[in-house]
């Protein structure tokens, strides 16, 4: 990636692009140019998919004069796939030239058919040959988050010849702060941080000072796992290999806190049944497509609740007082379910989680809903004692509420366990069935008991 200007801030950024907009309205389009001159590539992207998509077009154009491929490499899937289609073969293949061969591998499978073998013709071997390597590995995993740009020296040179080396090499590739010890063959034998290289004595040869206590990380392994590893050993870049150990290429920390924002993005969407990659200002019918099976689902979910509440329809009609309570079960339950499923899904993403604690933390989440639903319960007893002036009826909400605030610990706990064992998503899963489960426990018990003992 290019080197980042300095920052907007966020009022900066609204009032570029208000400026931006409003030369486009008034016809200026040289005027619109100029506010985006200086701009970096992630900021254009961004003031990009922050605009409207009647602003887009004209917006495009304007900055199209002044391309830089990079924009492309920040834009999110859809938008970016978007403009790649309005852009010539010719525009492609020079675009390409522009761009790392990790982003090149990033969007070349969002170019039209046509273009990408215009594109892969127009590279030179060892360009080819490093684009195929990127893309042999999915996006999600160590391979497809790699930089081939590593600096790698042998470990029968000196230090002394190590540093002319990069004296001639000049700019090293951003975020360097080791190179990798190679062997002839290319297999990854070990690093030499810049901190030691330049304290080192000059006639010590690279195998005398070089660190082993950096691993290779296998190309296969997923990009949750590497952020779990940068994480863990404050890592600012480290190997990629494949299975014979030859060095592949490096990840850097900017890659990485890439994937900690999607993750986040990610659980976050999930449980609102959106895609984390959805352009905001998608056309109305993508956007509609994509939802509408969530909200079947959730419509689904609906009409079971409302089955079990039609089971006690003779008991609504003989108490008005139960139609009144009975949302304040369901709804606590719902409330303390997606208290403890959050904190669940989150121990699953941090890998806290596992065989040995799943039990304990049931327990642990038992006992806070009953610790909660029993002074809680109080409340609302003495709630509806006051309202109705029926201490019966109060007696049955606070045993449906201690009831369901039970199920809820043990429903927010299980759910998100259950989804990942059987392969699922626990974010995009979990609050449906969470919802489901304390909707149809707090109705079918509350309604319940007070058929069995008010009525």
């Amino acid at each position: 990636m290019a080197e980042a200007a300095e920052e907007t801030t966020q009022s900066e950024s609204d009032e570029l692009r208000r400026e931006f907009v409003l030369a486009l309205e008034s016809g200026d389009p040289v005027a619109a140019g100029e506010r985006v001159a200086d701009l970096h590539p992630a900021e254009i992207a961004h003031l990009l998919e922050s605009l409207p998509a009647a602003d887009r077009e004209p917006a495009w154009e304007v900055i199209r004069d002044r391309f830089h491929a990079d924009v492309l490499s920040y834009l999110n899937d859809d938008l970016r796939a978007e403009l790649l289609h309005r852009l010539s073969p010719e525009e492609l293949v020079e675009a390409a030239q522009q761009l790392d061969i990790d982003d090149l591998a990033d969007v070349l499978p969002d170019m039209p058919d046509a273009a990408i073998q215009a594109v892969l013709n127009s590279l030179d071997d060892q360009r080819r040959s490093r684009l195929d390597t990127a893309l042999a590995y999915p996006e999600d995993s160590a391979g497809g988050l790699m930089n081939l740009d590593a600096v790698t020296v042998r470990g029968n040179i000196t230090v002394d010849v190590v540093l002319r080396y990069l004296r001639r090499l000049g700019d090293l590739p951003d975020a360097t702060d080791t190179l990798f010890v190679v062997s002839r063959e290319g297999r990854y034998l070990g690093h030499l941080p810049l901190s030691e290289l330049v304290t080192a004595e000059p006639g010590l040869t690279v195998a005398e000072v070089m660190r082993r206590d950096l691993d290779g990380i296998p190309g296969e392994t997923p990009a949750h796992d590497v952020a779990k590893r940068f994480e863990h050993r404050d890592l600012i870049s480290a190997p990629v290999v494949d299975t014979d150990g030859t060095l592949l290429g490096r990840i850097t920390i900017d890659d990485v806190v890439d994937v900690i924002r999607d993750e986040g993005e990610h659980s976050f969407l999930s449980m609102a049944g959106v895609q984390d990659e959805e352009d905001m200002f998608a056309p109305v019918r993508a956007s509609a497509r994509r939802r509408v099976i969530w909200l079947g689902l959730n419509m689904v979910a609906a009409f079971v609740a409302a089955r079990v509440i039609g089971l006690f329809e003779a008991s609504l009609q003989q108490a008005v007082a139960l139609a009144v309570l009975m949302p304040v079960v369901a709804s606590m339950g719902g409330i303390a379910g997606n208290q403890t499923l959050a904190l669940v899904i989150r121990g699953l993403a941090l890998d806290q989680i596992g065989p040995g604690n799943t039990l304990k933390l049931l327990r642990k989440e038992i006992t806070v809903g009953l610790v909660n639903g029993l002074g809680l319960s109080v409340l609302i007893a003495g709630v509806a004692w006051a309202w109705f002036g029926d201490p019966a009826l109060g007696g049955v909400i606070a045993l449906a509420l201690i009831i369901n605030l039970f199920m809820a610990a043990v429903a927010g706990t299980l759910i998100p366990l259950l989804l990942r064992r059987l392969g699922g998503d626990p974010a995009l899963g979990g609050g449906m069935l969470l919802m489901t489960v304390t909707d149809v426990t707090g109705f079918g018990v509350f309604l319940g008991l007070a058929t069995l003992l008010l009525l």
